[in-house]
């Protein structure tokens, strides 16, 4: 395992470090007036972003903190807090957040893995192919902005203004947090074209940044009431630190496999004969395998908060939701984090699985006349490369699991819930959200150079 790497044939990934350091990149984007302006134009959508989230849905006669107050003791209803910038705490027009829209990238993304045609297209098809994708992305973001607006209402039917509200009203409210929704897709567009980065990305990652000085006043609160005191404070600082550092090191880690690339004559030219690498991410997944073991979960205690007026329904899935949420105080929390973990390593597998064709990199290493040294092209490369790529999946699964456990590990530390919220899948987002825009911004100024 390597922090730096090559890129060799096959797309497994390419350096994932930085050859600038932060200050030198952020100084030299600065004195480029392209680049500054870009870089302004993403401070601009970011303080777009913020106004919003403070921008209620009119709703007559209810106040937003007096429906969200108990809600938001729920760790879905925290997490989607969180994500959103506090925009759920203030029932926001962009309460749904871009949600819809990472979960219909997922689904299509996997449709179009397991469907030939789908995946021909993709690979064949070009701008058009691209734009047809976008096409369908959307199509299926609207339904589940509908979908998930009135799902997300009847879980919140446990509070009686919101349970008493007429048809009407619920579909009004769903239709501004539809529009909200869209709004942000808008402005993540807007980043991709006109700022620099990844725009739905660096939405997602403005929404937990604007949520963290919220735990900086609970935290402080805390200090001053005396319900935790100084030492402890000093431990969640370090402790968050090395979360940071932690995921920083397997972000950017490699198994690099050496490439021997043939020696071929053209004229009196010989061209070939270098030696590159083929680099493989330990965390080829990314957060991905996080979220779908989340909302998994969670879903049961979903379905207790939407089957309120069943008591036999509700008390079965209140029942289940004890033995699927992950917690270190109790038997049956140690069971959520069992299911947890499980849930973590067979989406990272599945995953890999379905993006990583490891036939298709061999075929390609032996038609361009490339090999492993040591082992013979065709059945002995694929096989070869399996057994290292499920190796790597294995690191990459347990880094992802002891990630996404600081979140329940860092409360323990000082008896402060809301410290979830900076642990774990939050900081696995930042951390990746960032590394990947300075690498762009980094790019951009070696273009430059060059």
């Amino acid at each position: 395992m390597s922090l730096g790497g090559g890129v060799g044939p096959g797309g497994m990934g390419g350096d994932k470090g930085l050859r600038m350091s932060l200050s030198d990149t952020f100084r030299l984007a600065w004195a480029d007036p392209e680049l500054q302006g870009r870089i302004k134009f993403v401070l601009l959508v970011f303080a777009v972003y913020s106004l919003g989230v403070h921008v209620p849905v009119p709703i007559a006669g209810i106040d937003p903190k007096t429906v969200t107050s108990e809600l938001l003791k729920l760790d879905f209803f925290a997490m989607l807090n969180t994500f959103g910038g506090g925009a759920f705490k203030r029932l926001s027009i962009f309460a749904l957040g871009l949600s819809p829209y990472i979960t219909s990238s997922i689904i299509l993304q996997v449709l179009t893995l397991a469907n030939p045609v789908w995946k021909k297209e993709q690979q064949e098809g070009g701008e058009y192919a691209k734009k047809q994708q976008n096409k369908r992305t959307r199509t299926l973001t609207l339904a589940l902005c509908v979908f998930q607006g009135f799902g997300l209402l009847g879980m919140m039917s446990s509070v009686p203004a919101i349970a008493s509200m007429s048809a009407g009203v619920r579909l009004s409210i769903v239709l501004f947090w539809l529009t909200g929704s869209m709004f942000m897709l808008w402005l993540g567009e807007q980043i991709s074209e006109r700022g620099i980065g990844n725009g739905v990305s660096l939405m997602i990652f403005a929404g937990i940044v604007i949520s963290l000085p919220n735990v900086i006043s609970v935290i402080s609160s805390s200090v001053a009431s005396g319900a935790i005191n100084w030492f402890q404070v000093l431990m969640i600082i370090v402790a968050f630190l090395a979360i940071c550092w932690f995921i920083v090191y397997f972000t950017i880690a490699q198994r690099r496999i050496p490439i021997q690339h043939m020696r071929r004559n053209y004229g009196t030219k010989s061209v070939g004969g270098q030696t590159s690498y083929l680099p493989i991410s330990v965390n080829m997944a990314g957060v991905i395998p996080i979220i779908f073991a989340i909302a998994l979960i969670y879903m049961p205690s979903q379905f207790a908060s939407a089957t309120g007026s069943i008591p036999n329904v509700h008390d079965f899935f209140k029942k289940l939701a004890e033995f699927f949420s992950p917690d270190f105080t109790r038997w049956q929390g140690w069971v959520g984090v069992l299911v947890y973990t499980t849930l973590i390593f067979v989406f990272t597998y599945m995953w890999n699985a379905m993006t990583y064709n490891v036939e298709d990199i061999a075929d390609n290493l032996k038609k361009h006349g490339s090999y492993i040294p040591g082992i013979r092209p065709g059945k002995q490369t694929k096989d070869f490369l399996d057994g290292v790529i499920s190796r790597v999946t294995f690191v990459g699964a347990m880094f992802l699991a002891v990630t996404a456990l600081t979140s329940y590990m860092l409360p323990l530390i000082a008896n402060v819930k809301q410290l979830q919220l900076i642990g774990g899948t939050s900081l696995l987002i930042m951390v990746s959200v960032a590394l990947e825009t300075m690498r762009q911004i980094e790019a951009n100024l070696l273009v430059k150079q060059y």
